[in-house]
């Protein structure tokens, strides 16, 4: 049995401690599945306000697949989540840890617009226009800012398009559900190891700032930045680009209007994949220069439509 850490929970008063029977009610009992997430299933779940939520689940049966060093990991994500508070970020606002039966969830805001990457590469998802584009650009690079300029920095682990999800007016909600587990010296590989991150891998700042160009360089665009087969031919994506074609030349053909900006935001997505992490500008600067470009400030990128969330998860907790 895993040793609980007396008022362990009081060191996070902004990330309420939630009863599973409370959030079952809001998931009508675990049914509504929305999807998968690196720790498990993800489902959506609706408060008695009438508010949104998504809940991220570890799939794990019972105490005995659960060590304590996945627990640490657990503990971890919690207390790196409840120091990230920004509205172009999925904030945490609550979890749940019961052994009978045995649960282990993190409730997240829900976006429910879903992701970037659907808009671009799905054709039944809504077109993203040029002033969508360019909004959601500038929401990911204060985020993740803001992310980079806490103390202790903060990285993103796994920034990709399909992480970035949008509200319901196209606003950027950045989802990080991943949470790394270091295998122990007898450990074995089990159902549950095999859901959690177990490929390790140190991201870093001038990783972010890396991610965030090829970001850039798919949304501007609509193409992928690896290569990729269509038919008989390879579309190569940012390799294109990086060997000197234009990015005007590359947008896709939906997007009727862009402007000048286009080429100084190429400029951008060059700095930000320089091989040399050292050559790389921060994201400070880089959101800086993305600011002078566009024009658009942090109040223009964050949602409109904000849920009062907070006060009925203070009930639950309480209750």
């Amino acid at each position: 049995m895993l040793q609980e850490e007396e008022s362990w929970g009081t060191r996070h008063p902004r990330v309420p401690k939630l009863k599973r029977s409370e959030i079952e009610a809001a998931c009508e009992d675990f049914s509504n599945v929305i999807g998968s997430c690196p720790i498990g299933t993800l489902f959506k779940g609706t408060l008695s306000t009438g508010v949104e939520i998504a809940v991220a689940s570890v799939a794990t049966a019972s105490a005995k697949e659960w060590t304590n060093n996945i627990e640490m990991q657990f503990r971890k994500k919690i207390e790196m989540l409840s120091k990230i508070n920004h509205k172009n970020f999925v904030n945490l606002l609550g979890y749940c840890e019961e052994d009978e039966p045995f649960t282990r969830i993190l409730v997240f805001e829900y976006a429910s617009n879903g992701s970037v990457f659907e808009h671009l590469h799905y054709k039944e998802s809504e077109h993203l226009d040029w002033i969508m584009r360019l909004r959601i650009s500038m929401g990911v690079a204060y985020c993740l800012d803001h992310m980079h300029g806490l103390k202790p920095p903060i990285v993103h682990s796994n920034l990709i398009s399909s992480s970035v999800q949008l509200t319901e007016d196209y606003a950027v909600k950045i989802a990080d559900f991943n949470f790394g587990y270091l295998k122990g010296p007898s450990e074995t590989e089990t159902s549950t190891n095999a859901l959690i991150d177990t490929h390790i891998s140190v991201t870093t700042q001038e990783d972010n700032v890396h991610s965030f160009g090829l970001l850039l360089f798919e949304l501007m665009t609509g193409k992928l930045p690896e290569s990729v087969r269509k038919g008989d031919s390879v579309d190569t994506g940012l390799a294109d680009f990086l060997r000197g074609k234009t990015l005007r030349e590359m947008v896709e053909p939906t997007l009727e209007c862009f402007d000048e900006k286009i080429e100084s935001i190429g400029e951008v997505i060059k700095s930000c994949v320089r091989a040399d992490p050292k050559q790389r500008p921060t994201m400070k600067e880089v959101t800086g220069r993305l600011r002078e470009i566009t024009g658009l400030s942090p109040d223009d990128a964050i949602p409109k439509l904000s849920a009062l969330w907070w006060a009925e998860l203070e009930v639950l907790s309480t209750a």
